[in-house]
């Protein structure tokens, strides 16, 4: 049994073959098999009934002539009855004597073909022949087998002058013979078929399934951590697009390893700063400050700082993977984007004045009724509000603007100073970018701008950011036409 399986393993290559190969030759049967039915029921009918209607169209003109006609005066009619027939005619008399026989036109000498007699007294003893003793006509198929093996017709006739009777038999043992050669052919051809399909479909079987394999080892050494294996095929169906399908997924799964070892180096490194400075005041202010009041409470400011900061960066993270990965769903309501931006604004005010930055609200319409969820776009707004304050300077304005138009409300907040350089507008979205075009603080956790894209993308706002006139930017849309679609 195992040697069994060994060639079966070898010869296919897997059980997806071998049901490609049981298929394949399923089919080939059932072609076989329709073949030897059309033989048989089909084609072996189509001869017989051929024959017979041949013999019936050739006899239908002579008909009303044997009625009348004394066969014993028209020699050649009786020859060319034995030929239309295209077989025997036998001639008997009113009392049952065999006259003469012919067989395909030619006279038969009764004494020497035996063969010939006991087709007679077959004929003689059956029922049809009593219907020729009635000066009835008749015509019947000769049974043997379950096969017709011949045709007869009997007519009444004068011969002589005398009531009597031409009974043509049309035997097929020379069709059977050539069909009967005919299935012996078929059978050859059958086998022979059957064994060249069972051949080419063990081939194209393996040859489906060689690309399938190349394919699975891939997805395996990908998942065993080899993110440079490709399947290497070059095909143009849908194999070729499965092939280049895992190919993508491994340069996906390249950048995505690429971005984790970035993710881990950034945020390792954003960490050890705040806990190196979170350590080191505490042991200062264990050893050294304690008796200092106020440099123990400006070093306890500090500790406190670092530590909200070290906090919202775990939040920040666990927010930006619960919205990449599709946990966070949106809660949908309607809300007045006016006071969603005045509320971020009042959040926002305090940090802003650490750094002596004011906060202003520009809306110049009190409801402006959106269709959003508001917790997400408060975050998105305190994100780009930190944004600006950490990179603007002491002592300017930030301005948080809300304009409409027919098409929707655009939300802008605006903040002075030098303008973004053009390659760092390209990156600024993505996880972990930061752009020191101004301020220079770096309070934020590097991710502030991804999570506004993030939340951006999944209510479909158009953003952005803009340089000019020494102010920068960033603004997303709302569009009526999000209400339509409701």
């Amino acid at each position: 049994m195992n040697t069994e399986k060994k060639i079966k393993k070898q010869f296919f290559g897997s059980k997806i073959a071998i049901r490609l190969w049981c298929i394949m030759m399923t089919l080939v049967l059932i072609i076989v098999a329709f073949m030897w039915s059309f033989q048989i029921l089909l084609l072996e009918k189509n001869y017989i009934d051929s024959n017979i209607t041949e013999v019936q169209t050739r006899l239908e003109p002579l008909m009303e002539d044997l009625k009348v006609e004394d066969l014993a005066y028209n020699e050649r009619l009786l020859s060319y009855l034995s030929s239309a027939a295209n077989g025997k005619m036998l001639l008997v008399d009113q009392s049952g004597q065999l006259i003469a026989m012919y067989s395909y036109g030619h006279p038969i000498d009764m004494g020497e073909n035996r063969s010939d007699i006991l087709t007679w007294e077959r004929i003689a003893s059956s029922e049809n022949y009593l219907n020729i003793l009635n000066r009835e006509t008749y015509s019947c198929e000769v049974m043997a087998d379950n096969r017709v093996y011949g045709y007869e017709i009997g007519i009444p006739v004068v011969y002589y002058g005398q009531p009597s009777y031409i009974i043509l038999v049309r035997s097929f043992t020379e069709l059977y013979k050539v069909l009967d050669m005919n299935r012996r052919q078929l059978i050859v051809l059958s086998v022979f078929l059957t064994l060249v399909a069972a051949v080419l479909a063990a081939i194209l079987a393996r040859k489906f399934i060689k690309p399938i394999h190349a394919i699975k080892k891939t997805v395996d050494s990908l998942a065993a951590g080899d993110l440079n294996a490709t399947p290497g095929l070059n095909l143009k169906d849908e194999l070729g697009q499965l092939s280049h399908s895992v190919e993508e997924l491994g340069q996906a799964l390249q950048r995505v390893d690429v971005l984790r070892k970035e993710v881990i180096a950034n945020v390792s490194h954003e960490l050890r700063s705040p806990l190196a400075l979170i350590s080191g005041y505490a042991e200062m202010v264990k050893d050294i400050n304690w008796k200092n009041d106020i440099k123990r409470n400006e070093d306890l400011d500090l500790i406190i700082r670092e530590t909200r900061r070290m906090s919202e960066m775990v939040n920040d993270i666990m927010d930006y993977s619960q919205l990449q990965s599709g946990y966070l769903q949106l809660k949908k309501d309607w809300y007045n984007l006016c006071e969603v931006v005045e509320s971020a604004v009042i959040h926002c005010e305090q940090s802003a004045a650490e750094y002596k930055i004011k906060l202003q609200l520009d809306c110049p319409q009190a409801d402006l009724m959106v269709y959003v969820d508001a917790m997400k776009i408060s975050q998105v707004i305190r994100n780009l509000l930190d944004n600006a304050i950490n990179h603007t300077k002491d002592g300017d304005i930030i301005t948080a603007s809300l304009t409409a138009s027919h098409t929707g409300y655009k939300v802008s907040i605006i903040n002075p100073g030098d303008p973004i350089p053009e390659e760092d507008r390209k990156v600024i979205w993505e996880r972990y970018q930061r752009s020191q075009h101004q301020g220079g603080r770096r309070q934020g956790t590097g991710i502030g701008l991804s999570i506004v894209s993030s939340i951006l993308n999944a209510h479909e706002m158009p953003y952005g950011v803009d340089c000019a006139d020494g102010k920068t930017s960033f603004w997303f849309l709302y569009l009526n036409e999000n209400e339509s679609s409701l």
